[in-house]
């Protein structure tokens, strides 16, 4: 054996050769493999690890590091509630092939928001988040009770958010805007920055690590794509205008795609979201609201609505001025639609175990997994 060699085959991944070739554990790293998706790879499955970095209509893009690959979703998949199935920046094992996904590698965090319409659905935004990298502008489209959303969104994942505020550059008074931003959560981190100026956003890429993956959040029009665009140093993104009256722009990113930057960060961007319905978020707004809860257990009634009730520590809290009032009135909103949709979301998941089962068994019985 020659020197060295046995080092070189322990980094060789033991779950399969793709299209005839070694896939080096370095190659799924930079794509941000660890041991929490190692483990869960069976050591003879011959099956290989991928990571999906972009979701079209006509199938998912496949990467390992070193090259892609499209993969239709079978109809097994299609058939699943939308939470099991494969989005952007999941890991999935597929055949040595990779002409069908196998299985969804269980995540280590997902962000997903009740998608707009009447009936309580789902939308996934993405899978294995490190970082949610809320953006929003120095202009009309501030909006306090939206942003509260996105955080508690990222709270209830357990994914570390940071704001970002755009357009700097067009405010009168970049402070008032960064104020409001700080008081929105206890230590939340918040940058302002020009998007269209590299060296302004350097801050923010102060904070981004090789290997670990940030969602850009935000409403149409805030500046994410050029915020992308600026810190890959080319455009990956298209960039629209913003309508005057409102402050709003149009949708110019139309699917869900993971980045790799320069520095080896791994950036998830997808189309701005116009409504963010939330639900099953109960544990993050807890954490968005901490201040909140530790004043609510010393209310004098335990069904305290904070609003004009007697001996409401909340209230009490406000009229001091520890507590700003703008930010009770996101907790109230918020606190009330999460308990509107619990139960109903309680059977549609009843609902939805079923059919994952029998999807599975057909999976088996026919010897295919897409």
């Amino acid at each position: 054996m020659l020197a060295g060699s046995g080092r070189f085959w322990q980094r060789i991944v033991s779950f399969g050769v793709l299209r005839g070739r070694a896939v080096l554990i370095e190659s799924l790293q930079l794509l941000g493999w660890g041991p929490f998706f190692a483990e869960q790879v069976p050591a003879d499955g011959g099956l290989v690890a991928r990571r999906v970095v972009a979701v079209h209509r006509t199938g998912h893009a496949l990467g390992d590091g070193e090259s892609e690959c499209v993969v239709p979703l079978g109809r097994s998949w299609q058939r699943l509630p939308v939470e099991a199935r494969p989005c952007v920046g999941d890991w999935v094992l597929t055949d040595v092939a990779g002409t069908r996904i196998e299985r969804v590698l269980e995540r280590r965090s997902v962000l997903r928001r009740v998608a707009s319409g009447g009936k309580l659905d789902f939308q996934l935004i993405g899978a294995n988040i490190d970082v949610a990298l809320v953006v929003t502008s120095c202009t009309a489209e501030f909006n306090p009770s939206r942003l509260h959303r996105y955080l508690a969104l990222a709270r209830d994942s357990g994914i570390e958010a940071m704001l970002v505020l755009t357009k700097a550059d067009l405010a009168e008074d970049v402070a008032v805007y960064r104020d409001q931003a700080l008081g929105l959560a206890p230590n939340i981190v918040v940058e302002t920055v020009n998007a269209l100026n590299a060296e302004s956003v350097r801050a923010v890429g102060r904070h981004m690590r090789a290997g670990a993956t940030f969602a850009l959040l935000g409403s149409s029009g805030v500046g994410k794509s050029t915020l992308l665009n600026t810190l890959a140093d080319r455009r990956l993104q298209a960039t629209g205008e913003v309508r005057e009256d409102d402050g709003k722009g149009r949708h110019t990113t139309t699917g869900r795609f993971l980045h790799r930057l320069p520095g080896g960060a791994l950036v998830l961007d997808g189309p701005g979201v116009r409504e963010l319905g939330v639900a099953d978020v109960e544990e993050g707004l807890d954490r968005l609201f901490e201040d909140i809860e530790a004043l609510a257990e010393r209310c004098r009634f335990r069904d305290c609505a904070h609003d004009t009730e007697p001996g409401c520590a909340v209230q009490a809290a406000v009229l001091a001025g520890d507590v700003d009032e703008s930010r009770l009135a996101s907790y109230r909103k918020l606190s009330v639609e999460q308990r509107r949709l619990g139960a109903e979301l309680a059977g549609q998941r009843h609902r939805g175990r079923k059919s994952e089962r029998l999807a599975r068994r057909e999976r088996r019985g026919d010897g295919r997994g897409g």
